[in-house]
């Protein structure tokens, strides 16, 4: 929790400093056999904006995340994280340089507790041998203390009410609870990248609402942490990004704020026309 506290406190000294590019694609390109998923792709990531990932279904913005977060390989180009390639990196050595994710559909194991589901996104952190569990056992407390404190910081931003309930099986929550949990699982680590695959998935507007209004307070407590965001509810978009990049089959059509892209005529007729 030390982490996550001395962030929110360091905030009011980052000040309006100077843009830099946090991630950078270039020529980036991903085959499925014949099937060309993202073609000589070229875009970059602003540290600490919030950026919206715009385009129809099946114009790779989920295969952009597959490979910046080492799923998929991708078959040429390159992305550049804070100076290091990623082409090449597994997704463990990627998890642990900064960068977390959530899904469309939801990786929640219902049965598990809150807290369970949670911790279980920072594994790659942990301790878990059966030496360091069975006979170091003040160090094994110790951590566990730790991540108690780590997810109730986390749940408090999102939802206080999530924290006396941390310890109850997901299966008795809400969908926007859910979600709310599986952001919290991706933000865990602290990442300096969190990619949201479309989070409004499967609630209803007004649970659109409250969760983007959850991110949105997140970003501003942690004020070094760098959002990219898919999603097709227009009004999110609207709301919460900084800056917007449309696709279409795998390539950059449109770059810029949700009022220059959407009047600019090429997402019109790429996007905005088509019925979801």
């Amino acid at each position: 929790m030390s982490a996550i506290m001395e962030t929110e406190m360091h905030a009011a000294s980052m000040g309006s400093s100077t843009a830099t590019s946090l991630v950078s694609a270039r020529d980036l390109t991903m085959r499925f056999g014949g099937l060309t998923a993202l073609d000589q792709l070229n875009l970059h990531i602003v540290e600490g904006e919030v950026l919206g990932l715009l385009g129809p279904n099946g114009s790779g913005k989920t295969t952009f995340f597959n490979v910046l977060t080492g799923l998929y390989k991708a078959s040429s180009g390159s992305i550049i994280y804070q100076g290091r390639e990623v082409i090449g990196q597994t997704p463990q050595e990627i998890y642990r340089s900064g960068v977390a994710r959530t899904f469309q559909r939801s990786r929640l194991s219902l049965p598990l507790t809150v807290f369970d589901n949670i911790v279980i996104g920072d594994y790659q952190h942990m301790q878990h041998g059966l030496f360091f569990n069975l006979f170091r056992r003040k160090a094994f407390r110790a951590e566990y203390d730790a991540y108690v404190a780590k997810v109730e910081a986390l749940l408090h931003i999102f939802s206080p009410p999530l924290v006396a309930r941390m310890f109850e099986p997901v299966e008795t929550f809400s969908m926007i609870d859910r979600r709310r949990i599986e952001v919290c699982r991706a933000l865990l680590s602290e990442p300096r990248l969190l990619l949201l695959d479309e989070p409004s998935a499967g609630m209803t507007h007004d649970e659109t609402e409250a969760l983007m209004d959850d991110i949105l307070q997140v970003r501003n407590k942690l004020s070094n942490l760098t959002v990219v965001l898919i999603e097709h509810e227009m009004n999110v978009i609207k709301r919460i990004t900084d800056r917007c990049i449309v696709f279409n089959y795998g390539k950059k059509i449109a770059e810029g704020t949700y009022a220059e892209i959407t009047a600019d005529p090429n997402v019109q007729t790429a996007y905005l026309g088509e019925d979801e």
